[in-house]
């Protein structure tokens, strides 16, 4: 994990993400993750990022588009996580995240606020020139 004072730890444990995954939602609070698992930063084209996964599923988790709000407060992740994926054909079904994470005040990470199963689609039209 990135060099966290305890304090930093503290604010983290006190936010709360939703959550929607395998029909399994609603709030979560950050102090589970760290009390049941072992949170990691993970480095998305380089930002810090604090995600809802298990430190094992990260060499799994590819960023397919990443959105900085115009102050930089605010990431938007599509991720394609393939952890639990093993029908190449279904992917687009199975291993499609999407990911709102937002700058914590005072420091140079994000941590995500939002954290919801995604269709993996694309749209052409937003591609073109």
């Amino acid at each position: 994990m990135l060099d966290l004072t305890p304090e930093a730890i503290e604010r983290i444990k006190a936010l709360r993400y939703d959550r929607l995954l395998e029909k399994h939602e609603g709030p979560e609070r950050w102090a589970s993750q760290f009390q049941y698992g072992d949170p990691e930063f993970m480095i998305i084209e380089n930002h810090a990022v604090l995600l809802p996964i298990e430190r094992e599923q990260q060499p799994n988790i590819t960023a397919l588009r990443v959105i900085v709000s115009e102050d930089s407060k605010i990431l938007t992740l599509f991720l394609k996580d393939t952890t639990y994926t093993n029908d190449l054909q279904w992917e687009w079904l199975e291993s499609g995240r999407l990911a709102i994470c937002e700058k914590m005040s005072g420091e140079n990470f994000y941590v995500a606020t939002v954290y919801h199963e995604w269709f993996i689609v694309e749209n052409p039209v937003f591609n073109e020139p």
